[in-house]
């Protein structure tokens, strides 16, 4: 595996553990403090790493050669606790890909600074693989499939009725996500030169 998948990878923890504390940060400030009661409002990604999704499955897809991403283990939200439901669940699930975005535009702007200075090849391409793993984390999260933070946008039209059963079957949905995911990058292929094609024009930016 090459440097650059390494430290693509080793970008993966810190933009992971970012992207879902944030979640709890924005749902605290809206009145939700499951997150703090249960001590996961911290930077420590010992609170955050899923063995798995964090660590085994970036791994086992890079070396696969699929595109690689992750997940940690979800910061605990609590929608009834909220002020306003139905408006603030969607700032609690936008707060994660907005992080990755300002890190991926970080990762950007660090990696401009380490080209036009003397810092080392292998400092800029720890920055470029901390920005294109940034992007990818926000744009794949944004995709309006739950449990993905994206869906947020599908709930604000689901009858309120309906959304405790909504909710049991955004928390079960990760499993049949994979699946699908796998079957459409081998065989359906449908979107599969997204993340690509915007990381080309991240690198296409660089000057």
């Amino acid at each position: 595996m090459t440097t650059f998948y390494w430290f693509y990878l080793i970008s993966l923890i810190p933009s992971i553990v970012l992207h879902e504390v944030s979640h709890g940060w924005v749902a605290d400030f809206f009145g939700d403090h499951t997150a703090r009661e249960q001590h996961r409002l911290t930077l420590n990604p010992v609170r955050h790493l899923d063995p798995v999704g964090s660590v085994l499955m970036p791994l086992v897809l890079v070396l696969l050669h699929f595109p690689a991403f992750g997940y940690a283990k979800p910061v605990p939200v609590n929608p009834r606790r909220l002020r306003n439901p139905r408006k603030q669940m969607l700032w609690v699930a936008l707060a994660g890909p907005a992080v990755n975005i300002v890190l991926s535009a970080i990762g950007f702007v660090a990696t401009e600074f380490a080209i036009h200075s003397s810092l080392s090849y292998n400092v800029e391409l720890f920055f470029i693989a901390f920005g294109l793993c940034n992007l990818v984390l926000a744009v794949f999260n944004l995709l309006p499939i739950p449990p993905l933070d994206g869906s947020a946008i599908i709930e604000r039209f689901i009858p309120n009725r309906h959304m405790p059963r909504y909710y049991n079957l955004r928390a079960r949905a990760l499993p049949f996500f994979f699946i699908i995911l796998f079957v459409d990058f081998q065989f359906l292929h449908v979107g599969t030169n997204l993340l690509p094609d915007l990381e080309n024009w991240w690198l296409s930016l660089l000057r």
